[in-house]
């Protein structure tokens, strides 16, 4: 231990619901490509955390919702390979309007809809702990790729 202190990124990520299903994101960037994830992307410097996740979702999807309407369901405080850090906080959007759509298809392969109780097996680890925190099948918080 060094005794510095951390630096991690934050991201935020929305669950986007429709009945029992999901909205996932298939990876077209190089981190994860071709592998699921929630909408997600990093915290702007002078954003509160809902607005940051309302505005990627936006972004992302073309779904509008009130930053009011995010309701935090889990935090993941995940480590890298090389060792950096980041902490992700897992929204429900519990009221939304717009229909998906890919709006970054540069970073962006596919958006689909899924059951669920039926997930695809190749979503990226990270956003899989905080979906699987979000669908309460664990506690608020995982901690993600430390020994």
């Amino acid at each position: 231990m060094s005794g510095q202190p951390a630096q991690p990124i934050i991201d935020t990520h929305v669950l986007l619901r429709d009945g029992d299903k999901v909205l996932l994101s298939q990876r077209g960037g190089p981190y994860g490509y071709g592998r699921w994830h929630l909408p997600s992307g990093k915290l702007d410097q002078g954003e509160t955390l809902t607005v940051g996740a309302a505005r990627e979702l936006f972004e992302e999807t073309g779904v509008k919702t009130d930053p009011g309407h995010l309701e935090l369901r889990h935090v993941v405080h995940h480590r890298q390979g090389d060792g950096s850090e980041r902490i992700g906080f897992f929204f429900e959007a519990v009221r939304w309007e717009g229909t998906p759509r890919n709006k970054e298809p540069e970073k962006c392969l596919a958006l689909q809809w899924f059951a669920d109780h039926d997930l695809p097996e190749d979503i990226i680890e990270y956003p899989g702990a905080g979906l699987r925190g979000c669908l309460g099948r664990a506690g608020v918080l995982a901690l993600h790729g430390w020994r």
